[in-house]
């Protein structure tokens, strides 16, 4: 029996026009968190809403409901917060339907889905604290926690690899790099996750409605770019890549947001797409291992892939691109998949 459910029906049915509702699930995340349909009936609009269920010993629903609040105030598209029970852990918010970027994406759409993410990715970075919620620090300590993901779950969890002595000063090192890269970047607000399973297509605007928000930071200018052109789950050609990413830099720079040159700017976004790969291949390790999320791993090889490509333009990163290309990737392919197909053309 599903205690949680049968408490969020309860919950829901209190509210005009959901005094019926039976909740549908929609999807789960790679959190503890689940998502409900529900239809508000009116007489001449039936208006769907969605519940989240966020249990409170696993889940935190305040710095959701501080930053939906605050950025839908500042007009970025995130949906609004109808209703909350923070103690229980519900939340009724707008639906933005169900067409993720992802399914979507393609040779004939991609220019114009990337052109309305990255108009939005520009409002998100502007925006402010919430004055209940200051964004945390990309911190030094952040930085390390992230990266340190790949070694202790990946390597010596999932692939059973030991690091010799030389092989975790090799680490050491390409981890110092890449924090002092992230470190170097001028600060904006950062969504954390922003990329094509967290923005869903919506009628009538070329403004993707944004999601899973709830662990944003102050960070550095690159990262939430590197998310969503370096797409742990669907890969471009290189020469759309670096359109995008000059584009990107073109109306961020306009925007006040830098003053980097190309070079320099794709300097960061390739140092950045590191650290930030780094991170997913450990955390999609850790759901298959920890969270029995098994179908994470077929994106390990795709992640992993980002970094030796990467790791290749770094003549400081010439042994840690080696050792992956020579030490890890084998291990993947032997234990979880093969190497990803080529890109998708354009």
């Amino acid at each position: 029996m599903d205690t949680r459910l049968q408490m969020l029906t309860q919950w829901v049915r209190q509210f005009p026009g959901l005094e019926q509702a039976a909740p549908v699930a929609v999807s789960g995340d790679a959190s503890f968190r689940r998502y409900f349909r529900v239809v508000a009936s009116t007489p001449t609009n039936p208006r769907p809403l969605i519940v989240m269920d966020a249990p409170p010993a696993h889940e935190d629903c305040r710095p959701f409901v501080a930053i939906a609040r605050h950025w839908h105030a500042q007009g970025v598209a995130v949906p609004a917060v109808v209703q909350e029970d923070l103690q229980q852990g519900f939340l009724l918010l707008e639906d933005f339907g169900d067409r993720l970027m992802l399914a979507e994406l393609n040779a004939n759409t991609a220019d114009r889905l990337y052109q309305g993410a990255l108009t939005e990715l520009v409002r998100i970075q502007q925006a402010s604290d919430a004055p209940d919620h200051p964004l945390p620090p990309y911190d030094t300590a952040l930085l390390d926690r992230e990266m340190a993901l790949f070694p202790d779950w990946l390597l010596t969890q999932k692939l059973g690899i030991s690091l010799s002595n030389g092989e975790q000063a090799m680490l050491d090192t390409a981890f110092a790099c890449l924090r002092e890269s992230a470190l170097a970047q001028p600060e904006v607000t950062v969504h954390r996750d922003y990329h094509s399973r967290n923005l869903l297509i919506r009628d009538g605007t070329d403004t993707p409605g944004v999601i899973d928000f709830q662990d944003a930071v102050r960070g550095p200018v690159t990262y939430d770019l590197v998310s969503l052109l370096k797409d742990c789950y669907i890969r471009w050609p290189e020469a759309d890549i670096a359109r995008w990413v000059e584009h990107y830099r073109q109306i961020s720079l306009d925007a006040g947001l830098h003053r980097a040159d190309s070079d320099t700017f794709r300097q960061w976004f390739e140092l950045m797409g590191m650290q930030r790969h780094l991170k997913a291949a450990g955390i999609f390790a850790r759901l298959s291992l920890r969270d029995g999320k098994d179908n994470y791993l077929a994106d390990i090889p795709r992640t992993v892939h980002y970094l030796i490509e990467a790791s290749a333009r770094q003549g400081a990163l010439r042994h840690f691109h080696e050792w992956l290309s020579q030490t890890v990737m084998p291990a993947i392919e032997q234990t979880i998949g093969p190497a990803p197909a080529e890109a998708i053309p354009k």
